[in-house]
């Protein structure tokens, strides 16, 4: 197991976590948990999912980028934050950024969803477009800051982030006490770690797992080989979940992470038109994973109490999945 000490000396206590929680009350809309027997049906359990679709710019993002600008400092806030993108952390970081009175300059990959952009736009951003790689994000990151001496919110390997994060699962065992498992995404893993960390303090009988296209599975290599590593060229309709994980939270996930299933592109569409169609649900396809992942799994308990975090919203109405495949 390689770990980084000062990654371990980062993981947000207990009282951080009640702490985000407090901070971002004001801001955050604390979002509901629906239930379908149909879909409980087909899975042969009992599912809670935690619709973070419905929280501000349509994904959980904005609870981890919330309580970051809420924590600088004044004389910190002032010049500004910045961070890179392809979508929800962005529009997160813009909005939060926008509610605070101060500046924010968001590098986006060129292949970033259309609608996605929009919103970064639409929040007053300043926007720097790069090359779809994490070298040219990290990279037109450095100049940007350099240039504007704003301060960086990296959008998942960052403890306030991560503590803003798990406020999502925080509520839903306050919803619904004693889950047997939650099942939450992972792409950068601020989600997963925030998830872990939430169940951790809160409810430790309850166990988590992460969910992961086949097609981005970097995390799943990383956490079965007991080190990171990085995802090369993942190629998923899960826009949000392409990116690596953080020493951070690969630390977190290493430690307090159950496992992490892997879904198939064919799943993870035909996921996200079950919740569309018997929920009336509009979710993105990063999050239909974590529904995914228990229509292909054989290895489930009967009738547990599982609860989803079903990450985001945002989709380009004019690229459905099930009209392309």
């Amino acid at each position: 197991m390689e770990t980084s000490l000062s990654a371990e000396n980062l993981i947000p206590e207990k009282d951080t976590l009640l702490k985000a929680a407090e901070i971002i009350r004001p801001y955050a809309h604390i979002t509901p948990v629906y239930t379908s027997h149909s879909i409980d049906d087909i899975t042969g359990s009992h599912l809670y999912f935690k619709c973070e679709n419905f929280q501000k710019v349509g994904a959980f993002k904005f609870r981890g980028a919330c309580h970051a600008v809420f924590r600088l400092s004044d004389d910190e806030a002032a010049a500004g934050v910045a961070t890179h993108s392809s979508g929800n952390h962005a529009q997160a970081v813009a909005l939060s950024a926008k509610i605070r009175g101060i500046p924010a300059y968001i590098v986006m990959p060129e292949n970033a969803p259309r609608i996605k952009v929009q919103a970064v736009k639409e929040y007053g951003a300043d926007i720097t477009f790069c090359a779809p790689t994490l070298n040219a994000r990290e990279t037109t990151l450095k100049q940007v800051v350099r240039e504007t001496g704003a301060t960086f919110i990296h959008p998942y390997n960052n403890p306030e982030v991560i503590a803003g994060q798990a406020t999502a699962a925080m509520e839903l065992l306050e919803s619904v006490p004693d889950l047997d498992w939650i099942i939450a995404p992972v792409g950068g893993g601020g989600l997963l770690s925030g998830t872990a960390l939430a169940a951790r303090y809160f409810s430790p009988e309850t166990e988590v797992f992460g969910a992961e296209p086949v097609r981005a599975d970097d995390a799943y290599r990383s956490f079965h080989a007991g080190h990171l590593i990085q995802a090369e060229h993942p190629d998923t309709i899960a826009d949000g979940l392409r990116t690596s994980l953080g020493n951070l939270t690969f630390t977190i996930i290493h430690h307090y992470v159950q496992d992490i299933f892997r879904v198939e592109e064919a799943t993870i569409i035909r996921a996200m038109r079950m919740i569309w169609e018997r929920m009336k649900l509009v979710i993105e396809p990063s999050a239909a994973v974590g529904p995914g992942a228990l229509i292909e799994q054989n290895r489930i308990p009967a009738e547990i109490r599982i609860g989803i975090i079903l990450s985001g919203g945002n989709v380009d109405l004019t690229q459905l999945p099930w009209n392309h495949a």
